[in-house]
């Protein structure tokens, strides 16, 4: 019997770097988003933190379909924002959300920032929902350090990863520019699903 897990987004590629990273830990997962299930009204993220609006998310999944549900919250935090768009990174360019009016904004916002002071890491929280009450929660997070380029370079990954270089990418290239091995080994969300996925796989038995 094939194990189901829910993923409160509509996300393609975040759902397939879901199901990716956790294929090898629960084989034969599979990973179903907000398009393969009933219809339900989501949450308003709202929550201050990553944590808060992960819960959010997962909590309102679990009870809508009745699945194991795992939700993320992620984002940029720039050292010379003070950590912002941080909670905001999807809609740091208002509404409707839109990547490349994200990071055109971000471009614009440290124009004059000298590359020394251009510092910034990408953090996530995830939740894992599979139960009533505290004992049926889990959340992890994880970070990637690294900073903001000039320009947007790479046609992989989504969001700002175009613009982001790792301190773990000796050679420069964006997130946008990795291999998705190569991102999920040192990404923020591919450090948490490696943290989280044992925990789910013993949840599923």
């Amino acid at each position: 019997m094939t194990a189901r897990i829910f993923v409160a987004s509509r996300n393609a590629k975040k759902i397939a770097e879901m199901e990716r990273i956790l294929a090898p830990l629960v084989p034969g997962v599979r990973v179903l988003g907000l398009d393969d299930v009933d219809f339900y009204e989501e949450p308003v993220e709202d929550a201050p933190t990553f944590e808060g609006n992960a819960l959010l998310k997962a909590r309102a999944g679990f009870a809508a379909t009745g699945l194991p549900s795992v939700s993320d919250d992620s984002g940029l935090c720039v050292d010379a924002l003070n950590g912002m768009p941080g909670v905001l990174s999807a809609r740091w360019g208002g509404r409707p959300k839109s990547d490349q009016r994200n990071n055109e904004l971000l471009l614009d916002q440290l124009n004059d920032v000298p590359d020394e002071r251009r510092g910034a890491h990408f953090a996530c929280a995830i939740a894992f929902v599979f139960g009533d009450g505290p004992d049926g929660e889990i959340v992890v997070e994880g970070r990637m350090d690294g900073r903001v380029i000039r320009e947007l370079r790479g046609e992989g990954g989504f969001g700002y990863d175009v613009m982001f270089v790792a301190d773990d990418t000796p050679d420069g290239r964006t997130s946008a520019e990795l291999t998705v091995a190569e991102k999920d080994a040192i990404s923020h969300r591919g450090k948490a699903m490696r943290e989280l996925g044992p925990r789910i796989a013993k949840v599923l038995g």
